[in-house]
């Protein structure tokens, strides 16, 4: 063994100590972040599960039952007509706040002070609650006494007398209102950190090339954009799947039921029909359809990536 290898051996196995002892300080420190881990998500996770396999009353004895309770699910025609109606709700609202996300995020996208005056004014409905919002909706279209169909009733565009929340497409239209009103804010601030994270020399190169600014946008914005619009899109289709507060408040699943969604129809058999190892069959299925729709986000994402 020559000088120099015995004198750089001590070195990598002081090294390695010192990784090691990082290693467990790091562990060692992590500790109290994984028990609230633990006790806050992993064990209600594994009790829903387990609870899932059990006709379990609210007040009452459990009693083991297999997987009834997800069979039942796919013979419910409440529940699945509640999937299908929070499915076609994520369909019509997600292209709605991405739209105009990528609007504001234009038109506000240069760092002036009057541009970031409009940032703070589109941003403010989202540090709103989401319960707190929904009731100032339904008091703005609240009939005869709600500023928004006095409003409107007084230049003759709605019947200020009537009930909107009565009838499924404008209630609908309503939350919908409400929604984008309440979260499109926080879509625009995302959109515009991919936007301003692109190189400016990148479109300045396309100009010189000849391209407009259409396909400036389509073959250098987009792609650019892509990892942006991923998570955009995840926080947009996953809040939509969960969507609960804003019908709870609104429209209590009216008219007629036409506007449950699946959170709902989970609530309803948990705390209203004191059903609790069905609603948790109910919570599981709908992480796995959370899981499944993130999953496939994300794997068209890799996809246009690698093509």
């Amino acid at each position: 063994m020559t000088a120099l290898q015995s004198t750089t051996l001590p070195v990598r196995a002081g090294r390695s100590r010192l990784a090691r002892q990082r290693g467990v300080i790091g562990f060692v420190l992590s500790l109290p972040a994984l028990a609230l881990l633990g006790l806050f998500f992993v064990w209600p996770f594994l009790r829903t599960i387990w609870m899932s396999l059990h006709d379990w009353p609210l007040l009452g004895t459990a009693r083991f039952n297999g997987l009834d309770n997800y069979a039942k699910a796919f013979g419910d025609d409440q529940f699945l007509h509640a999937v299908g109606f929070t499915i076609f709700y994520t369909v019509i609202i997600t292209p709605i706040l991405l739209a105009l996300a990528f609007a504001l995020a234009f038109l506000v996208r240069r760092g002036t002070r009057a541009h970031r005056f409009f940032q703070t004014i589109y941003f403010l409905p989202v540090v709103i609650g989401i319960a707190s919002g929904s009731y100032i909706w339904m008091f703005m279209w609240q009939s005869d006494i709600g500023p928004t169909t006095q409003l409107l009733g007084a230049i003759g565009l709605v019947d200020p007398q009537a009930n909107y929340f009565a009838n499924f497409a404008s209630a609908f239209a309503i939350v919908l209102g409400m929604v984008t009103w309440k979260v499109v804010g926080l879509q625009m601030l995302l959109v515009l950190a991919g936007i301003q994270g692109i190189p400016e020399e990148v479109n300045e190169a396309a100009r010189i090339d000849g391209a407009s600014g259409w396909q400036s946008f389509w073959h250098i914005t987009i792609p650019l954009l892509r990892p942006t619009l991923a998570l955009v899109m995840v926080f947009s289709v996953g809040g939509s799947l969960l969507a609960f507060d804003q019908f709870y408040i609104m429209t209590t699943g009216g008219p007629a039921g036409s506007t449950l969604t699946a959170v709902y129809e989970i609530y309803r058999n948990g705390f209203v029909k004191f059903d609790v190892g069905y609603a948790s069959a109910l919570s599981m299925l709908l992480v796995v359809v959370l899981g499944l729709v993130s999953a496939g986000q994300m794997l068209l994402l890799r996809n246009s990536d690698n093509a």
